[in-house]
């Protein structure tokens, strides 16, 4: 077989790079999580469903960040060979409604053992090589940034000795739609607001790997937006598994509307840890495409 270049493996695998840019550049997801997400759309391809990557593509930014949200619930599966049965109940309603309608979480745990196998190849054969570049540019931004919160961050704290901690000095990092910190003002307390719980509650994603517990979460909404939590939901797992979601019933939707400030997600960084919010859809909403 003649070698192929770096340049011609590029321009064959173009779309991809296209896609994993957008993921880390646009949207700052993590970048070695994005390498997974769109391995495993690479890999989905292979197995049959067609033109994943370029669907995706042609999709409102907003809408990929939510199939990466679900790519994260997938890989999640894969990953964990003792999967609860309340795990699989969940939905991937955007890749269902892109996609195929058969591709469920359980399908994912059927075919785990072809997946891993799958996937790994792709990271090392493919991804490793074509998203290589990309990734060293956006984890260098990443530091950069974190960098110039880390300063701005010291810059509050000597302007404002006395002053209580604001957002930026307790949330380290917050990113809606991969644009600037985000702002918060006085915090919220609880309304007599007579709105349905599901209009007024928060989605909560967490990163694999950096387990956030409940006592953290309550805590870090409750020390920016004062007494705003009726009731916190974590995703049940078994012992040994780590919570990937959890959903917030706030006291008022106007404590929604603080948080994300316009935006669809919002990226928080708890205690170290990167937490992803945004408006809770229930299932019965959800349209089909």
């Amino acid at each position: 077989m003649t070698a192929v270049s770096d340049q011609e493996f590029n321009m064959f695998h173009s779309i991809d790079r296209t896609l994993y840019g957008l993921l880390v550049m646009d949207l700052w997801r993590d970048p070695v999580e994005a390498l997974q997400f769109v391995a495993l759309w690479i890999w989905l391809e292979r197995v049959g469903f067609r033109h994943v990557v370029k669907k995706i593509l042609a999709l409102p930014r907003m809408l990929i960040n939510e199939l990466a949200d679900e790519a994260f619930m997938c890989l999640n599966i894969i990953q964990n060979d003792q999967v609860s049965t309340l795990a699989l109940a969940n939905d991937v309603n955007s890749m269902q409604n892109l996609i195929h309608e058969d591709l469920c979480l359980r399908f994912f745990a059927k075919h785990r053992l072809v997946a891993t196998r799958g996937l790994a190849k792709i990271i090392n054969e493919v991804c490793m090589r074509v998203f290589g570049d990309i990734m060293q540019v956006a984890i260098k931004r990443n530091a950069t940034q974190s960098l110039v919160d880390h300063v701005r961050q010291h810059q509050v704290q000597v302007q404002q000795p006395g002053a209580q901690p604001g957002l930026h000095q307790v949330m380290g990092l917050g990113y809606g739609h991969g644009h600037g910190p985000i702002d918060a003002g006085l915090p919220l307390t609880r309304t007599n607001e007579v709105v349905p719980a599901d209009d007024r509650t928060m989605f909560i994603t967490f990163s694999k790997g950096y387990p956030v517990h409940e006592w953290e979460v309550r805590e870090f909404f409750t020390r920016l937006y004062g007494d705003c939590i009726e009731s916190l939901h974590m995703q049940e797992v078994m012992p040994n598994e780590q919570p990937l979601f959890a959903r917030i019933v706030c006291y008022s939707t106007a404590t929604i509307e603080m948080i994300l400030q316009g935006s669809a997600k919002v990226k928080f960084n708890i205690n170290g840890k990167h937490v992803w919010a945004r408006k809770f859809v229930p299932k019965h909403r959800h349209q089909p495409s």
